[in-house]
């Protein structure tokens, strides 16, 4: 069970990193907000210690550009980084699940029989379920802020994505780009309890 823990805990930054650079196609964004947190009280930020990304001990290249790429996000919309006293604590997460489909599709195929009265060959079509299994891994990464005096999650923004190869050229734009569409559905700006925008669910 150690084993599995600490193999888990290295894979984390990994996670983030294919999942941002390397989805089959566009991950799949949704956001949750607490109905019952005042966001109007939230002003100053900061970053969790330790992230959960950096659970090893240390930081992360991709760790080090998610986090910049979040404080960027949160300062745009007015929030003050201040790391004695923020009103939210800012954590970032990464893991990946391995996840099977299986698809059954109709098919058809042909029996052959000799037919006496026809006098020749004749052949018999017959229906069945074909079934195939596709295993591929799943990548899910999210950015939680948490009221840092409840310490209680108020919102949470999460992408979800299947993991294949990347260009290792195409990493950096696609990390930005990531963190801004998770962003997009944060609604409030510093001080305010007013959405600043729709958010589609």
């Amino acid at each position: 069970m150690t084993r599995f823990i600490a193999r888990f805990a290295r894979l984390a930054p990994l996670a983030a990193l294919l999942l941002l650079t390397a989805c089959v196609s566009s991950p799949r964004i949704t956001s949750e907000a607490d109905p019952n947190a005042d966001f109007a009280q939230y002003k100053t930020f900061s970053f969790y210690s330790p992230l959960a990304i950096d659970s090893n001990g240390y930081a992360t290249l991709t760790g080090s550009r998610l986090k910049a790429g979040a404080r960027a996000q949160l300062e745009a919309r007015g929030y003050v980084y201040d790391e004695k006293s923020p009103d939210l604590w800012l954590n970032i997460n990464a893991y990946m699940q391995e996840k099977t489909d299986v698809v059954s599709m109709p098919n058809v195929d042909y029996d052959y029989y000799y037919s006496y009265r026809a006098r020749r060959y004749v052949s018999v079509p017959y229906w069945y379920d074909e079934t195939r299994v596709y295993q591929y891994t799943e990548g899910t990464l999210n950015f939680d802020l948490v009221d840092a005096k409840r310490n209680m999650l108020v919102w949470e923004g999460i992408a979800v994505g299947r993991v294949a190869n990347a260009k290792p050229a195409d990493r950096a734009a696609r990390i930005d780009k990531a963190v801004v569409d998770i962003f997009a559905r944060y609604p409030y700006r510093a001080g305010s309890g007013t959405p600043a925008v729709a958010v589609q669910p």
